[in-house]
């Protein structure tokens, strides 16, 4: 049995951190600075985590393919089977028009492009991030801007900055339901202080996605019906993170948000955006069929091409009767009433017995501090109740309510891999890296060191989070990898465990803007496709200032300062 060493490089954490961090400077270097595409990014990234855990950390080398073997596994199931199968089921609607009725309606609720960013973004994403999560909230949601004339560019980027506060609670409470397991702490516990953290981020998005589409002036005109969002999404994000439902965190929380913003337009008077001519800064015109990536024709026809940055979203109008409006909106529907059936405890106890657990043939690989075997090298192939398969038993319902045929349904299908085929294999390749390090013990080195900050340690805990999901994408798995180390040097240093087992989740929402697998996903999306590396730039900035953010207030909850927020 392989058990790694935590400083391999002459009994020092600080030096072996160095040589750990490695394939994230690959990474990050060739995609955010030299400009490689996503997948080439993360395959030369991956060689030299391999390179790393065979030469510095003695893996045996069959032991390190091995294990990027099962993590680009995982990497397609659950992950990709979660985003392939909520994209389809857009991909049908949109085949058979009802995605058209559906925008219309959003356009409807206002032709303000503000505050259409905080309403499809913002509200419709965090739907979305609630019931499906990994990548499915932004695809949708940016396909879904461009088809209210937003450019591709600016559709991307306002999706993947959305997509931050609800991730925590994203899939019905996955990431949190994790944490809680790998680290033995109450879920109640778990999910409260996370309540506590993550809806501070709320409050700030949406204005934040008014500021990305028309600047200060944005902020200026529409601070109240974008701050008022916000703050309704924090309130019931708290409410229900607290006292109802991890589960349905989300959920509440963006039908409530949504409630209000509408609540709020119609009673308040925003100024009219001023027409200016389309930014290039997106590249492509707001009716480009090209600018969706799907080659569905979403984005052109009575968007007029419009201004991408403040212009109306909408030129012609079109009534949709009563019935072709809710024919629109039953997808979503039975994605609710599905994932909600599926969490009713007979239910799941009957979902769950399809599930196969088995260790990984050929990977024998021990924990580097208990000594005790790996908890990754379990896979875990529970596909009944899988978020993935829900979706497809909500996508197959659809097509069954909608009277879709078999053919347009297939076919849709065959649409959605074809334009999820780099994500695929980006994801793939990148929870490749991720097992390759954190089974190699490189991850737990680099999370060491930083655990050994003393004082400062609540204050980086949540660089903790971030550094997981920027690699995997995902809080589930920033969670897996830093959850228990998180509580362990809590506990050592005599701070309360759940603070930094939340921080870790809270911190990692703000690396999924910049993650490999969201911004492949929403470059597939938007037609984007190479120019991943624009968008990361477009986007680290916002990631690293709302981090700092997030930093300062764990690190205050340590305190005397805002210590009363925390559990008694």
């Amino acid at each position: 049995m392989f058990q790694p060493v935590l400083d391999p490089l002459a009994g020092s954490l600080g030096w072996s951190s160095l040589v750990a961090a490695l394939p994230l400077v690959v990474f990050f270097v060739l995609l955010g600075v030299l400009r490689v595409q996503a997948w080439l990014s993360a395959l030369a990234a991956l060689a030299s985590a391999v390179l790393v855990a065979v030469a510095a950390y003695g893996m045996p080398v069959g032991q390190s393919l091995n294990s990027a073997v099962l993590g680009a596994l995982f990497g397609l199931f659950p992950i990709m089977w979660i985003v392939v199968n909520a994209l389809w089921v857009y991909q049908m609607t949109v085949d058979t028009g009802h995605f058209e009725t559906l925008r219309r309606s959003f356009g409807k609720l206002s032709d303000d492009q503000r505050l259409q960013a905080v309403i499809v973004a913002f509200c419709f994403g965090a739907l979305l991030e609630a019931l499906a999560g990994f990548g499915a909230p932004v695809a949708i949601s940016s396909v879904m801007l461009i088809a209210l004339g937003f450019q591709p560019f600016k559709a991307a980027t306002v999706s993947l900055v959305a997509n931050t506060a609800p991730v925590a609670f994203g899939a019905m409470g996955t990431p949190v339901i994790t944490l809680s397991e790998l680290t033995g702490l109450p879920l109640e516990d778990v999910s409260a202080t996370v309540g506590r953290q993550t809806p501070l981020l709320a409050a700030v998005v949406p204005v934040l996605l008014v500021f990305l589409v028309d600047g200060r002036r944005g902020v200026r005109q529409t601070w109240w019906p974008a701050l008022a969002c916000g703050l309704s999404f924090a309130v019931a994000q708290f409410v229900t993170s607290n006292y109802l439902s991890v589960q349905l965190t989300d959920v509440v929380a963006a039908l409530v948000s949504v409630g209000v913003l509408v609540l709020v337009m119609r009673t308040t008077n925003i100024p009219a955006p001023a027409h200016a001519s389309a930014s290039a800064e997106g590249g492509g015109g707001a009716g480009s069929d090209a600018g969706t990536g799907a080659g569905t024709g979403t984005g052109s026809g009575d968007t007029g091409g419009t201004d991408a940055g403040t212009g109306t979203g909408t030129v012609t109008e079109v009534r949709d009767s009563r019935r072709a409006a809710l024919n629109a909106y039953l997808p979503y529907a039975v994605i609710i009433v599905v994932f909600a059936v599926s969490q009713i405890p007979p239910v799941k106890a009957v979902l769950e017995k399809g599930a196969v657990l088995f260790d990984w043939p050929g990977l024998d690989v021990a924990d580097p501090v208990t000594g005790k075997p790996a908890a990754s090298t379990v896979f875990n192939f529970n596909w009944l109740p899988a978020t993935g398969t829900m979706l497809l038993l909500s996508g197959l319902l659809t097509a069954a309510l909608l009277v879709i045929s078999p053919r347009v349904a297939v076919r849709s299908y065959g649409r959605t891999l074809h334009q999820l085929r780099w994500a695929i294999l980006t994801v793939a390749t990148v929870l490749a890296l991720a097992y390759v390090m954190n089974l190699s013990g490189q991850t737990s080195t680099i999370g060491h060191f930083i655990a050994g900050a003393g004082p400062a340690l609540a204050f980086l805990s949540p660089v903790l989070g971030w550094l997981g999901v920027a690699v995997t994408g995902s809080d589930t798995s920033a969670n897996a990898l830093f959850g228990i180390l998180q509580v362990t040097a809590a506990k050592n240093s005599g701070y309360a465990p759940e603070l930094l087992a939340a921080a870790n989740s809270s911190g990692g929402v703000l690396g999924k803007m910049l993650s490999p697998q969201n911004l492949a996903i929403a470059a597939a999306a938007t037609g984007l496709g190479g120019r991943e590396p624009e968008l990361l730039r477009k986007v680290v900035g916002w990631s690293l200032a709302l981090l700092l953010l997030m930093c300062v207030l764990v690190f205050l909850q340590s305190t005397s300062v805002l210590g009363w927020m925390l559990l008694s």
